[in-house]
């Protein structure tokens, strides 16, 4: 009972000190230890023989573990990002789009370059860093309130392409390793589920707007908005060639590479980006250093959950709430939707809730006879829901490095559209499951 107390009770606060505003990096140990001291866990590994569970040991193995695993595609595709933003070429593409919409769906129109970005291997947090400037021009020029900004960087990122089938991202490639599957897993259940957010979605973001437009809301300058600046810009094509080139490899080698095609696609993107664009450059080797930043916080803040994660399924309680997620009743894609859901929201990762669910609960429903397709994507769906709590390391970065906000403000508009919308289209996607659409 107190085990179950300190997990739940450990959960809870790492979301209210994330809510107040304290860094991930010392909320995930502090938030670590409360469980540990409830499910009297010794803190020290020189307390307890050699592979027994304590908090530093486990913490640190969780938090070393997942960027030794995840490292490289952070940082390729942090680079590739920055690249593609410093070039121009990413701008380039977000203005065509804008073109070709008009400025009445300014809105649309960032979410598609977020998603286009997005499905062609951009970091999520790099996508956010590089749209974030038309998003505040767009905003501004169509005089919206700004806290629906981070709302819409994160619908097009981290909901209807995140997890889809065949997006390079990492929620969509963890599953591989246990599964044995591919990135094209259940592709035409995904397909119908996408597309079924992307509208729905959209359509929810734009009422709320409208809303909040007419109780008097408008945009509001800041002294520090970035100023798009008036520069030659490549042609859109030669920004969406490199976004080709990360697919077209991560399609070829996925079979023999695995996740690890990752790696070489970003790689072909970050060159094809610079051959394409070198005489748009501002300073290519300042855009390679602040997407090594870019990276190095964006891991930081997701292993730093990813840590608390690993102290949380050392501990009784956890053992109880996965059995008892894996017994429900019915079809055991349910089981495993709500323990990968359950992990990320604890974890408030999806990547991170993925790579500690997975090995847990992978095996046990491949010995059931589960189709791994389906398995891998009600996972994938899954994990990109309850992680984005408020103590997620992309909601965090989003609403207040990059965007300025408070979660008072910003958070309500990005938890409907990241938490309730996927949580609609998992749903969905059991059922076309369960008919035996994609399998």
């Amino acid at each position: 009972m107190l085990s179950m107390i300190g997990l739940v009770g450990g959960l809870a606060l790492l979301i209210y000190l994330t809510m107040k505003g304290m860094n991930l990096l010392v909320a995930g140990p502090l938030c670590a230890l409360f469980v540990a001291i409830f499910s009297g866990l010794p803190l020290f590994p020189q307390l307890v023989g050699e592979g027994e569970a304590n908090l530093v040991g486990n913490y640190m193995t969780g938090f070393s573990g997942f960027i030794a695993s995840w490292y490289l595609m952070f940082l390729l595709g942090a680079i590739f990002g920055k690249v593609m933003e410093d070039s121009g070429a990413a701008d380039s593409v977000s203005k065509w789009i804008v073109e070709k919409l008009g400025m009445k769906r300014a809105v649309l129109a960032i979410v598609i370059a977020c998603a286009i970005l997005t499905y062609g291997g951009v970091s999520l947090f790099v996508v956010a860093f590089s749209v974030y400037p038309m998003a505040v021009s767009l905003f501004r020029q169509a005089n919206l309130p700004r806290r629906f900004i981070p709302a819409a960087l994160a619908f097009g990122s981290v909901t209807f392409t995140m997890t889809s089938a065949g997006s390079p991202e990492i929620q969509n490639w963890i599953p591989i390793e246990y599964l044995s599957t591919s990135p094209y897993a259940g592709w035409e259940v995904s397909l119908i589920v996408a597309v079924f957010m992307m509208v729905f979605g959209y359509w929810w973001l734009r009422r709320m707007i409208t809303k909040a437009v007419a109780s008097g809301e408008k945009f509001v300058s800041r002294d520090n908005d970035p100023v798009n600046e008036d520069k030659a810009l490549p042609h859109p094509l030669t920004g969406l060639i490199p976004l080709l080139v990360v697919l077209i490899i991560s399609f070829i080698f996925h079979d023999s590479l695995q996740q690890s095609a990752l790696i070489i696609a970003l790689l072909g993107g970050v060159i094809t980006a610079y051959l394409l664009n070198r005489n748009y450059f501002k300073s290519f080797w300042d855009a390679v250093s602040e997407g090594t930043l870019g990276a190095l916080i964006a891991l930081g803040n997701t292993a730093a959950v990813v840590g608390f994660g690993g102290v949380a399924k050392a501990v009784p309680a956890f053992e109880i709430a996965v059995n008892a997620m894996t017994s429900i009743p019915g079809s055991p894609l349910i089981g495993g939707a709500i323990a990968v859901s359950v992990i990320a929201g604890m974890t408030g990762s999806a990547s991170g809730g993925q790579a500690i669910a997975l090995p847990l609960i992978a095996p046990h429903y491949m010995d059931m006879g589960v189709n791994p397709e389906a398995l891998h994507r009600v996972v994938a769906i899954s994990s990109g829901a309850l992680d984005s709590l408020p103590h997620n390391g992309y909601v965090v970065t989003t609403i207040r490095g990059i965007c300025g906000e408070s979660h008072k403000e910003a958070y309500n508009p990005v938890a409907a559209l990241t938490v309730i919308v996927p949580l609609i289209g998992l749903a969905i996607a059991i059922i076309l499951f369960a008919f035996g659409l994609g399998i």
